[in-house]
């Protein structure tokens, strides 16, 4: 490198430059040839390196390796050599240059940081995805630890940093932040919350530009429009706009729709709620009658075939209709209401779905229908909702069933 640059010193010497510019661009070819030559053999090393961990990886059965590749360490261990070249290189370029030698060398060292902080993080990414594959791990909060780990190595690089650049030794750069970070706490609580969020928010994914999020506690239901160090601002379906501490996030408890959204459905979960009173066994004739309707035409005689097969066969006595088996109204118009989603064209045919009944409680018994409709905008989710719940209630009296709801005035006063 010395003879290199003496001659380039001694040739712009030689063309007539002065002293003083022939060093200036000295340096500076030097320094761009060092950086073209840093480039090539990091590309170099890179392609190979990445090659020979592939060719690896291929010939073994675990999947470790497999993640090694994925999580770039081949690609940030490249990089060590290239550092290595540079840092023995800058003291013969910057020879005549004691103050520019001590600025570039303290950003190499700096660089140096933010590598081992690239790498230790690409190991570590490395062992969680290899862990979560192991049955022992898959329910283990590993990204936590991980995530924590970081954040402090992160914490002490940036004071390493600093310590560096200033100069200053690091246990003596501590002792001094020691003394000023009770103020600094107190004066930037907020600041410093935020920013903690914010980095847990975006490590986690918690929430992204876009996303629908409810947050009951602040009044928040909408899209969200901005996130920053302090605020995450939501513009809610109403057109408002509301502001959520960022902080807020990791410490309150809300919902985030983007699951919804990513799926292939959006969830109906309604109930109806039917009269208890109502509900009675079917006698041939009223099962005859609901063999009228066509989509439980064929469940009825199927029912009806093997309900009296059984009776026969046990001798029950059928004078009594709660002898033996039966068929009930409201069992029938679960089975209608599974039949009626299964052929609905706005239903999911893929993704479960289900008429349920609940506990009953003092307003009747709740029949719960569980689907999921294919189109998961909401005013079409909605018309969909809406379209089902009209056929169901109307679809009532054919089974003699009702729906159960408090007195109104006119009902009283008919009765008056």
């Amino acid at each position: 490198m010395n003879t290199i640059k003496h001659y380039i010193y001694d040739y712009l010497v030689s063309i007539g430059l002065s002293d003083a510019s022939a060093k200036y661009l000295n340096v500076f070819i030097l320094l761009i040839g060092l950086v073209v030559i840093i480039f090539l053999i990091d590309f170099l090393i890179r392609k190979l390196l990445i090659q020979a961990f592939v060719q690896f990886a291929k010939s073994t059965k675990t999947h470790f390796d497999d993640f090694l590749i994925a999580n770039k360490v081949p690609r940030n261990i490249a990089h060590i050599i290239p550092f290595l070249i540079a840092l023995e290189f800058i003291p013969d370029i910057f020879e005549d240059f004691y103050d520019l030698e001590i600025i570039v060398e303290k950003g190499l060292i700096v660089f140096s940081l933010v590598l081992i902080l690239w790498m230790v993080r690409s190991i570590l990414n490395t062992v969680e995805d290899y862990l979560k594959t192991l049955p022992r791990f898959k329910d283990k909060p590993i990204d936590s630890y991980i995530q924590v780990f970081m954040i402090f190595a992160w914490l002490g690089a940036f004071l390493s940093a600093i310590a560096i650049i200033t100069g200053i030794p690091f246990i003596k750069f501590l002792t001094g932040l020691g003394a000023i970070s009770a103020v600094v706490l107190l004066i930037f609580k907020d600041t410093i919350l935020g920013f903690v969020a914010s980095i847990q928010v975006a490590i986690n994914d918690m929430v992204r530009i876009g996303d629908w999020i409810t947050f009951e506690k602040y009044g928040a239901d909408g899209n969200v429009e901005e996130i920053n160090l302090a605020t995450v601002k939501v513009q809610n379906f109403d057109k408002t706009i509301t502001t959520i501490p960022t902080y807020a996030l990791i410490s309150d408890s809300f919902k985030n729709w983007r699951g919804m959204t990513n799926s292939e459905g959006r969830r109906i979960k309604r109930a109806l709620f039917i009269k208890q009173d109502g509900v009675k066994y079917l006698s041939e004739d009223a099962v005859e009658n609901l063999k009228g309707i066509q989509l439980i035409s064929e469940y009825l005689n199927s029912r009806q075939k093997d309900i009296k097969a059984y009776n026969a066969s046990k001798n029950i006595d059928k004078s009594l209709l709660l002898n033996g088996r039966n068929l009930t109204n409201l069992g029938v118009f679960r089975k209608y209401i599974d039949s009626y989603l299964n052929n609905h064209s706005a239903i999911n045919k893929d993704m479960i779905i289900m008429a349920r009944q609940l506990a009953p409680t003092t307003q009747g018994i709740p029949l719960e229908i569980y689907a999921f409709s294919s189109d998961k905008r909401w005013e079409n989710y909605e018309y969909i909702m809406s379209d089902i719940f009209d056929h169901l209630i109307a679809a009532l009296p054919y089974f003699e069933l009702e729906i159960f709801e408090l007195p109104s005035h006119s009902s009283l006063k008919h009765l008056a």
